[in-house]
């Protein structure tokens, strides 16, 4: 009683502990009992090396498959349009490069899609693109009594392909990054780069296998098989959830990056300018074995970037990007002065071996320029400024070649290449006095 007495409240303080303790207990036990493991507690080991490839190149798979698709009709559709269907050769080649205008045009609705809808069904949707694109196709190769409506809807099944290309290369990135973090950036786009160029090396030959051996009728079919087993296996495959944020306007994202992808654009001129001219600048020369020169550049540019992608983590985009437009603008240079085929191999190979790891490079630097929200509408800007250097490289290019000679395309895409590098390096300044 003389405690209750010095202590006033101490009954009410006794009662409600009592009270409340089986109830706080529950409530403890009722929360630790899920926790059956001790891993649960403690925060998952990061992943290794090894893991984070398999897991990218799993994602990439899709990409390959779309480029693959993409590269199976390349070397024999302008045959088929000139001499099958007797159209003239630029027909031929607007047939082809509808394509590419598809994909450039269909960039800003790529990101949206990307952004809004998630990764998975941009690439589900690309790849019902390509199974319509291959019935197309097919029809277009059985209407071909039929001259003009066959070249018309085998140009619709371009611009369906275009269009995929550019859902399928925008969401794979996007799902790489948000698979495995955006601090592995460069990897995500490197791998991507590795399985598109790698698709159309081995599907261009094959295609051209194909029609000897089964006719124009078997690429249709082929096309739409392919894609139909890629949209069987992504089916189970779990995506990365729709990021939650503000949604930047495309203009807005595109204004952000646009310095980036301009330099982007100068240095790969030169890409354009070797893929699309080096055939003929050997028979200006009087030399043979052009095919070598492009499988040079070809085995340089993907070795890079199987073995140097890491150096842009270490040393940073800009630095990598600074160093690769220097290795390239020799190489370009060596083409241009090259006395020899051998030369000209050398200057291939360091082309492509700069080349390699420019655009992942600039990329991670681009990417930083725009909210995770907005990464898709991102990736698709910097991709149009790639899209450009493609397309103005060759009338460009040609221009020169028509008034200066051949060899002189290499000259000037060496000169776009140090303007390109000269852009990089003020980049890199301001981006520095950014971060004082």
């Amino acid at each position: 009683m003389k405690i209750l007495k010095t202590q006033p409240g101490s009954q009410s303080t006794s009662l409600a502990c009592f009270l409340l303790f089986p109830t706080q207990a529950m409530m403890q036990f009722s929360y630790r009992r899920p926790r059956t493991s001790p891993m649960s507690v403690q925060q998952l080991p990061p992943q290794s090396s090894l893991a984070i490839t398999l897991q990218i190149v799993s994602i990439v798979f899709y990409t390959f498959i779309a480029f693959l698709c993409i590269g199976l009709p390349i070397a024999v559709l302008p045959g088929y349009v000139h001499e099958q269907l007797g159209f003239s050769a630029v027909v031929a080649g607007m047939t082809i490069g509808c394509q590419y205008l598809a994909t450039l045009l269909s960039r800003p609705m790529a990101g949206r899609m990307s952004d809004n809808i998630g990764t998975k069904r941009a690439i589900v949707y690309g790849l019902s693109g390509i199974v319509l694109s291959g019935v197309l196709t097919l029809i277009s190769t059985l209407l071909q009594s039929f001259p003009l409506p066959s070249l018309l809807i085998l140009i619709a099944g371009r611009l369906l392909l275009g269009v995929a290309q550019g859902l399928i290369g925008v969401g794979t990135i996007s799902w790489c990054m948000g698979q495995v973090g955006a601090e592995h950036t460069a990897r995500s786009i490197s791998w991507n780069g590795i399985a598109s160029y790698g698709a159309i090396a081995i599907g261009a030959p094959l295609g051209v296998v194909m029609v000897g051996e089964l006719g124009f009728a078997s690429l249709g079919i082929a096309l739409s098989l392919l894609a139909l087993a890629a949209l069987l296996l992504i089916r189970n495959k779990p995506s990365v959830p729709v990021i939650r944020g503000e949604r930047l306007p495309f203009w807005a994202v595109f204004g952000r990056i646009a310095p980036f992808g301009a330099s982007l654009s100068l240095a790969s001129i030169g890409y354009g300018t070797l893929t699309t001219f080096i055939t003929l600048y050997y028979v200006s020369r009087g030399w043979v074995g052009a095919a070598y020169c492009l499988t040079v550049f070809g085995v340089c540019f993907i070795l890079a970037r199987l073995l140097f992608i890491s150096s842009i983590g270490r040393f940073g985009g800009f630095t990598s990007a600074i160093a690769c437009m220097s290795i390239e603008t020799l190489g370009l240079g060596l083409l241009w002065l090259a006395p020899s085929t051998s030369y000209a191999l050398i200057g291939a190979g360091l082309t492509g071996f700069g080349l390699s790891l420019v655009y992942p490079a600039l990329g991670v630097e681009a990417i930083k320029q725009v909210p995770n929200s907005s990464r898709g509408a991102g990736l698709s800007a910097y991709a149009v400024f790639f899209d450009l250097a493609l397309a103005i490289a060759g009338p460009l290019m040609g221009a020169i070649a028509l008034n200066l000679g051949y060899s002189w395309i290499f000259f000037s895409a060496a000169l776009l290449s140090v303007s390109g590098l000269g852009l990089t390096l003020l980049l890199s300044r301001r981006a520095a006095r950014a971060m004082n």
